[in-house]
């Protein structure tokens, strides 16, 4: 069965700086994580590369990667995440620099997507073990269900995706024989004196278990979701008051809402592999050093 990878670039990378993070070398050969998660998955089976990113950056990712993954012999495609991609009902009711979210950079890309695919943001290292599982589920477990949804995620250990550097936004997960029950994105998550201190969304204090599972945006989706996102962002919009600039179209809390009206079941694949990722500027010699460890394990050449 043909399987999708989908990349979303788009972020604008505010807390690494204002530059482009996605782009930002990690490699011996001037990789960038990308390179990695696409090796990666290609490896794992996954046939089709969807790259989700802004206009104003479409020229440098085609120099720094783009051109030279369609070189490689796999079909590659691009969608365009941008504020003004809303119903023309909506368009300027909004004042807005912050993007949209993580559920409305999938939905840029539905025309682009016609087979079961995997989701994973541009900037996080996941490793093969995730791949791996996912493309399995996705190519030999996932059922057409027209009752619900067959979706799954990988499942990382909070402890193994933290940042040395500042706080970080996961989606926890609880976690029901094999089944996600419940995800809630949580914010500014750190590990201070052995113990973790994170946020709600309205910066209230949360309690968070360091053995938690968490989502990272790395999800396995059937092409019917499109669908479901494209009928949801309307009525995500149309709840959204006038002045409200903030908040986000975020695919665990589309996810979570399927979930609790059991529209979906969403599968955790646990992997034990070691998240790292570019958040901050600080974080980069960190993922260099990671780089270099797995090419001396000789996991990359």
């Amino acid at each position: 069965m043909k399987t999708s990878l989908v990349i979303m670039a788009a972020g604008i990378g505010s807390r690494f700086g204002g530059g482009i993070k996605q782009l930002e070398p990690v490699g011996p050969k001037g990789e960038i994580i990308m390179d990695y998660s696409i090796y990666d998955a290609r490896k794992a089976g996954f046939d089709k590369i969807v790259f989700i990113i802004r206009k104003d950056i479409e020229d440098e990712f085609r120099d720094i990667i783009g051109r030279r993954i369609e070189g490689q012999g796999i079909e590659v495609e691009y969608a365009y995440q941008e504020l003004d991609n809303v119903p023309e009902n909506y368009k300027g009711r909004w004042q807005r620099k912050k993007p949209w979210g993580t559920a409305h950079a999938i939905l840029t890309a539905k025309d682009k997507i016609k087979e079961p695919f995997a989701v994973i943001n541009a900037d996080d290292y996941y490793g093969k073990e995730a791949f791996s599982k996912l493309h399995d589920y996705l190519a030999n477990t996932m059922k057409n269900n027209a009752d619900r949804l067959d979706i799954c995620m990988a499942g990382f250990k909070l402890v193994n995706t933290l940042s040395d550097n500042g706080g970080v936004t996961r989606g926890i997960c609880e976690v029901k024989e094999g089944y996600l029950s419940d995800i809630k994105e949580t914010y500014d998550i750190k590990l201070e004196n052995k113990k973790i201190s994170a946020k709600d969304f309205d910066g209230n204090k949360r309690e968070v278990s360091i053995d938690a599972y968490v989502s990272l945006n790395m999800w396995g989706l059937p092409p019917a979701f499109l669908d479901i996102l494209d009928e949801d962002f309307d009525k995500f919009l149309s709840n959204l008051a006038g002045d409200d600039i903030k908040t986000e179209y975020i695919l665990p809390a589309v996810i979570d809402d399927l979930i609790k009206s059991q529209k979906a079941k969403v599968r955790v694949l646990e992997t034990s592999d070691k998240w790292f990722g570019v958040t901050y500027k600080e974080d980069k010699p960190l993922v260099v050093n990671a780089i270099k460890e797995l090419i001396a394990k000789g996991v990359y050449e």
